[in-house]
């Protein structure tokens, strides 16, 4: 096992190289462990030069109605009546603390995900 930190893009690549090599390594070989420890590697390097910005959190709101197969009435008790899931899912009104709080707690979304920056609508209007 030669493992080196991964410095560059060419040493990712290397190293992403590698990992194929040993992808069908089984538990509790050399191999495995090397597989094991590249991976970390490429985590830590892809952290610190690709990091990934939270989601926007009306997309986040609704990927999670995707997922969970809910409707608009289904928001009613983490936002508020039904004119108001409608203004924010809209991009008319921003989220309050409170509806993020009970949008994490019951729907499970991420903090990070429901306090994220909101993008601009395709229209390139902003939340009020």
């Amino acid at each position: 096992m030669n493992i080196q930190p991964i410095h560059d893009d060419a040493d990712l690549e290397r190293t992403f190289a590698r990992m194929e090599q040993l992808w069908a390594a089984e538990d509790g070989t050399p191999e495995a462990d090397e597989l094991e420890v590249l991976s970390i590697l490429i985590e830590k390097y892809e952290d610190e030069h690709y990091p990934i910005a939270p989601s926007d959190p009306i997309e986040a709101i609704k990927f999670r109605m995707e997922q969970q197969g809910l409707t608009q009435r289904d928001l009613e008790p983490y936002i508020g009546s039904s004119g108001r899931v409608s203004e924010v899912l809209n991009r008319k009104r921003t989220l309050s603390l409170n509806m993020i709080r009970r949008l994490h707690e019951g729907l499970k979304i991420p903090y990070e995900s429901l306090l994220a920056e909101p993008k601009a609508d395709a229209h390139g209007t902003q939340p009020i």
